[in-house]
């Protein structure tokens, strides 16, 4: 406990009694309690929504006509989303950071200055990109793929205008109306999917369907189309948004903006590291993967199709940043927050390793959301798996410099992993393929959680339970282990195998809730 905390509880149950302390106490109970509900709104949002693109999965692996083309529509959504953190320069955290404080007016002056801020931004810089498309499909290698750059430029301008207006129904604790906007969206984006992809062509097989499409329909733009959804889905999102854009005042504070900007622009570094670790490893792959260029096109479709099976725990990991983002910046005056924010990453945890487990034991059944021809790649599945689960504790360690102003050691923690990134990708793809990246991506977000983990102690000491946490680690990697060896060496005996799992997954969670009650009933008591 740091000493100004200490004075503020001396002094309040000097003045109150323990009546004062004990308020403050029930009311982080209530806001945990409330994070959970929210986590647990979007979750259910991201899950539908991550489900209904899980759809799309075994479609393109199956519709596309090779991993090739699957693999430059990975490579592209890669370049997307690393471009996305210049197009929002992580001014939604600013806004929160700055949104939240206690002085009347805060909430609306950081909205006006930020949503200002970026909507000018945004338009720039999709103009520039779009502009340069013809020269960035030659940098990919791609010269007849211009379009897709130009659509990806249209993606990026209408998903960073959406920024802010989700980040305040996100800080006004509105989740409902969150998930249904984004549930609207990706509706969109797999309705368009299936009507272009299968509608379309099954339609240019009847005798009265082919007229219908004939005259702007091409089948060899198959891999085009998804970008096409992509732009339709994020303008209806921009549109259902729009009321929100209703509330934006002619306001914009210069001296405002500098100190959000300031305090933004480490988090574009953390962000940019974030996308390095995520993405280059796709980029490195056809650079450095020993086949011909076709060759490894595939073998960046095959790797992208695993991830996405990996990336079902972020699912969770997604849904808990939403919620967990603006609570932490709304609680970190609370008495005893540090303590709170200990247990919100403890629960994250023991969420995070069932999820890990869910998926590792199961992955006989959930590898059907992708075609046969990917299944080579299985292996990649519970290694990148747990890298989301160490990415979502440094999620949670990484609390101490957002509500302490000191930005700055985010970007050291974050260069620090995308350097690990580039050089053992660059040292382990040549050698052990798309296994290199995904072990390089384990070993990166394990190293950065831990360096959040420490050097949070020297200035922001919050007390995590880091021997119990551990402990669940590591009984979820010897599980996983067994259970891997099994199906290795019983590779016939799947219903066997899966009961067996069952049972252990059962026991397990009877375990952790023997261990874990107390602090549940704590925060969980109605």
């Amino acid at each position: 406990m740091q000493a100004g905390e200490r004075r503020r509880i001396i002094g309040e149950w000097r003045k109150n009694g323990n009546n004062t302390v004990k308020l403050r106490c029930n009311c982080a109970r209530m806001s945990i309690r409330k994070l959970a509900k929210e986590t647990a709104i979007y979750g259910v949002s991201s899950i539908v929504g991550r489900m209904l693109y899980f759809l799309l999965t075994p479609i393109y692996t199956r519709v596309l006509p090779n991993p090739g083309e699957y693999g430059i529509a990975t490579d592209l959504f890669a370049f997307t989303a690393l471009l996305m953190v210049f197009f929002t320069y992580r001014m939604e955290t600013a806004y929160f950071r700055f949104g939240s404080e206690a002085d009347e007016g805060s909430a609306e002056k950081s909205f006006n200055t930020a949503l200002w801020s970026i909507v000018g931004s945004s338009l720039v810089f999709g103009a520039i990109l779009f502009l340069l498309s013809d020269w960035l499909a030659d940098l990919f290698q791609y010269p007849d793929k211009a379009s897709l750059v130009r659509m990806c430029a249209l993606i990026l301008t209408l998903d960073a205008l959406c920024e802010i207006p989700y980040a305040r129904l996100r800080l006004e604790s509105r989740p409902i109306r969150f998930a249904a906007i984004r549930l609207i969206s990706i509706g969109v984006n797999l309705g368009l999917n299936l009507f272009f992809l299968l509608i379309c062509p099954w339609l240019q097989t009847t005798s009265w369907g082919a007229g219908l499409v004939s005259g702007w329909y091409d089948p060899h733009f198959s891999v085009g189309y998804i970008f096409v959804s992509n732009v339709v889905a994020s303008l209806v999102a921009l549109l259902l948004l729009s009321p929100i854009f209703f509330r934006l005042q002619w306001q914009f504070d210069r001296a405002l903006w500098r100190r959000m900007a300031l305090y933004a622009a480490p988090l574009v570094i953390v962000g940019f590291s974030y996308v390095i670790n995520e993405t280059l490893d796709r980029k490195i792959m056809i650079w450095f993967l020993p086949g011909t260029s076709d060759e490894n096109q595939a073998q960046l479709g095959i790797y992208g199709a695993n991830y996405k099976l990996a990336m079902l725990i972020s699912l969770f990991t997604q849904a808990f940043r939403y919620g967990a983002e603006p609570f932490f910046f709304k609680q970190k005056n609370t008495l005893g927050v540090q303590k709170l924010y200990a247990d919100v990453a403890r629960f994250f945890l023991i969420a995070g390793m069932a999820a890990f487990l869910f998926i590792v034991l199961y992955i006989d059944a959930v590898k059907y959301f992708i075609g046969p021809d990917y299944w080579v790649g299985l292996g990649v599945v519970p290694i990148l798996t747990l890298a989301n689960v160490f990415l979502g504790m440094y999620y949670n360690f990484s609390v101490w410099y957002k509500v302490t102003d000191k930005t700055r050691w985010g970007a050291y923690i974050s260069i620090g992993g995308a350097l690990i990134t580039i050089g053992l990708n660059i040292w382990w793809i040549p050698i052990f393929g798309y296994y290199g990246s995904a072990w390089t991506t384990l070993i990166c977000y394990a190293t950065m959680a831990l360096a959040c983990y420490f050097t949070g102690k020297r200035f922001y000491d919050v007390p995590y339970d880091l021997k119990t946490m551990a402990l669940y680690l590591a009984v979820g990697i010897v599980i996983w282990q067994g259970s891997d060896w099994l199906r290795v060496q019983f590779p016939e005996a799947l219903i066997i195998r899966l009961a067996l799992n069952t049972v252990v997954l059962a026991g397990l969670a009877y375990w952790v809730f023997i261990r874990e009650r107390s602090r549940i009933r704590n925060y969980f008591k109605f």
